[in-house]
């Protein structure tokens, strides 16, 4: 979410739900080169030999009309159009109109079809969700490094919403306050070391004690206090609760290695089975896919199974540096390249050769870039900035994006040479809202390591946790899921439950479970929530409905109202 975003008003920003996107990721054998068609609605994708098909396939194993792919609003189906060599799904010749879902394989001749479907997403808060504060910390960390300036960064814990929202619309434009967990947030203030950001903070904290709000925080500045979002993020968490600090042994954290080897789903399966098809070819690869499902993990699998596993595999965040730095950074810069270049530097190709180059994000970089890119991934050479010395290179290139590089290309902010070269052959990850059998295997095996961490037994997760996992939409994915049960293990005792998880998991976890009405009168629990819903009745009666005065009347906020009348089945949920 821009910081453009954040400064409007909070009932203005309402993101409308992405609609669900389907597609195909097509597999050319013969030539080994691979692409991405969208399936729009109650439009029919064909394949065959003629020049009317969709997807001309110049091959003897193929019809003149072989098949056609047509995604209606009971999903996807596919057909075989009487072709001589037939059509075949997940193996298995087809000779009816059969339907398909993500993960499944259509062969045609020498094509291989991967269906893809993900679903859409809502944003309904001014305030920015823990994904894109996580993504945006780790950048302004960056900056904070590499030009040596100040950034102070608070955990906030406040409990009123209005107070939030308010926060929110005081910072400055470069500022950004989001989701961490229940009534915590983290606020990011570029540009401040200490004793500014100390003095931005008690003046922003008047807007909270202006609306009779509580606040407790705690704040460090980068890079003195910590280099990594995870020590950063680890050693606020511990001063704000006032627990031992977490030793955060490895400069990414807790890495997900080993949580590759959890993998249920058939989609999975086939990504993984991609995985060892191409692993020891030289060709680029394209890896898509949402924030967070794991795109580095598939990289990291694919240089681990190739003949380049024993050389570097060196990662760089094209989305994370400007342009004249990236540049920079890729292909390294002689003495006197610009101010501060006092000595040569060997950039990304050169730390790379012999082994794989990622790059993350490449989606974001900027255009004039693009072009250089290209050049380099054609003759395999490259130029230092300020030099004139052509260096050669021998490093595998994989590419990363979330984003929708078709769209991209059509609109311009994509080259669309550059897109068919980085995407020799292309792997779509699915999020895991669309992997429901990993979650808890997941949400497990993250316990284990953050406990063990702690020197304490791995809990367990209770049946209303549980459901709660399962219920949520994880936009952020995998790394959602992970920081999520990371912050449980602190809340927890012996066992997780659902109100030790974030409290946009809870209000999933209480729409699967409506809350039960006691008629015991031993039953405290249930007689409280009863008469919490009846008082909400009544002031709804009272104001006519108003939600707005009901929840003044009641002492809430507006957003902690609608939440409690969801809870208590007074309100449908929003649709997802």
């Amino acid at each position: 979410m821009s910081t453009e975003l954040l400064t409007q008003d909070a009932g203005t920003y309402l993101a409308r739900p992405a609609a669900p996107r389907a597609f195909l990721v097509i597999h050319v054998e013969t030539d080994g080169s691979s692409r991405v068609v969208d399936l729009p609605r109650e439009t029919d994708v064909t394949f065959g030999r003629s020049r009317g098909a969709t997807i001309v396939v110049d091959h003897e194993k193929v019809s003149r009309l072989h098949t056609r792919v047509r995604r209606t609003d009971n999903g996807i189906e596919v057909e075989d159009l009487g072709s001589r060599n037939g059509t075949r799904v997940n193996g298995e010749l087809i000779t009816k109109v059969t339907q398909v879902e993500s993960g499944d394989e259509i062969a045609i001749g020498p094509i291989l079809a991967v269906v893809g479907v993900t679903t859409g997403l809502r944003r309904s808060s001014a305030i920015a969700d823990a994904t894109t504060t996580e993504s945006r910390l780790a950048a302004e960390i960056d900056r904070s490094i590499r030009y040596r300036r100040a950034l102070t960064v608070a955990l906030v814990r406040i409990s009123d919403d209005e107070a939030i929202e308010a926060l929110a619309h005081a910072v400055r434009t470069m500022d950004l306050i989001g989701e961490d967990i229940g009534d915590d947030y983290l606020m990011l203030l570029p540009e401040l070391d200490r004793t500014t950001g100390a003095a931005m903070l008690a003046r922003l904290f008047e807007v909270a004690r202006i609306s009779r709000t509580e606040t407790k925080h705690a704040s460090l500045c980068v890079p003195d206090d910590g280099t990594t979002v995870e020590t950063v993020i680890a050693r606020l968490r511990t001063q704000l609760r006032g627990g031992r600090e977490r030793v955060v042994t490895e400069p990414g954290g807790y890495p997900l290695a080993g949580a590759g080897t959890i993998v249920h789903e058939p989609a999975m399966r086939r990504v993984y089975a991609l995985v060892d098809r191409i692993a020891d070819s030289n060709m680029t690869v394209l890896i898509l896919g949402e924030t967070g499902v794991g795109k580095e993990l598939v990289t990291e699998a694919i240089h681990a199974k190739s003949t380049r596993r024993d050389q570097p595999l060196v990662k760089l965040n094209c989305a994370a540096l400007p342009e004249t730095l990236l540049e920079s950074e890729l292909f390294g810069y002689e003495r006197g390249a610009f101010t501060g270049a006092d000595k040569r530097k060997v950039g990304f190709f050169e730390a790379a050769d012999g082994g794989t180059l990622f790059l993350d994000e490449i989606g974001d970089m900027p255009l004039a870039l693009q072009s250089k890119l290209l050049r380099v991934l054609e003759r395999k050479i490259i130029t230092r900035v300020g030099g004139t010395v052509e260096v050669p290179t021998d490093a595998r290139v994989i590419a990363a994006t979330h984003r929708d590089l078709d769209a991209d290309v059509r609109e311009g902010r994509f080259r669309q040479d550059l897109m068919y070269r980085i995407g020799g052959f292309t792997i779509a990850v699915p999020p895991l809202r669309d992997r429901p059998s990993e979650i808890l295997p997941l949400a497990e095996h993250f316990a284990r390591i953050a406990a063990a961490e702690q020197g304490r037994p791995a809990p367990s997760f209770g049946a209303d946790a549980r459901d709660a996992l399962i219920a949520y939409g994880w936009p952020g994915n995998v790394r959602e899921l992970r920081n999520a049960v990371e912050r449980a293990i602190v809340l927890c005792s012996d066992e997780i439950q659902l109100a030790d998880l974030p409290e946009r998991l809870r209000d999933a976890g209480n729409r699967v479970r409506p809350v039960a009405f006691a008629t015991s009168p031993t039953d405290v629990r249930g007689q409280l929530a009863e008469v919490e819903r009846a008082a909400i009745v009544a002031a709804l009666e009272a104001e006519g409905q108003n939600q707005t005065r009901a929840a003044r009347k009641l002492g809430l906020s507006r957003r902690a109202l609608i939440y409690k009348m969801e809870k208590y089945g007074l309100k449908e949920p929003p649709a997802r």
